[in-house]
């Protein structure tokens, strides 16, 4: 139980992005000597004979790769947008996250109950 306490003081902010029937955690933690790191964890909900489990996959990232990351990340997204499907309209998207945000305030209470539940 004591575990449990230490571990929620080292959390230091956390994101989350619901895609789908996938569900993505960004977390910035410290370490005891006051360091920080981000944890991106993928969640996907299970269906099995007796309930359900959550499947989980989990990214650590150090400050000192942060640059390297992102860099990365946004090339590969480019690459994927400018090279492979540039005729695909991405901007369907975003208007998709702007009907999510006028959901308001039922949203906020799943999420609320969200971080409740979380895990690491």
């Amino acid at each position: 139980m004591e575990e449990n306490k230490d571990r929620a003081k080292d959390e230091i902010y956390s994101k989350r992005v619901r895609a789908g029937k996938r569900t993505y955690f960004f977390d910035v933690k410290s370490t005891r000597s006051n360091d920080y790191y981000l944890t991106i964890t993928e969640s996907k909900k299970r269906f099995k004979e007796d309930g359900f489990v959550y499947e989980k996959h989990k990214i650590f990232l150090y400050k000192e790769d942060f640059a390297k990351f992102l860099e990365a990340l946004n090339e590969t997204i480019e690459h994927v947008k400018e090279d492979l499907m540039p005729d695909f309209d991405f901007s369907q998207f975003d208007r998709v996250e702007e009907e999510n945000i006028e959901v308001g305030v039922e949203a906020e209470a799943e999420e609320e109950v969200g971080e409740r539940l979380r895990w690491d």
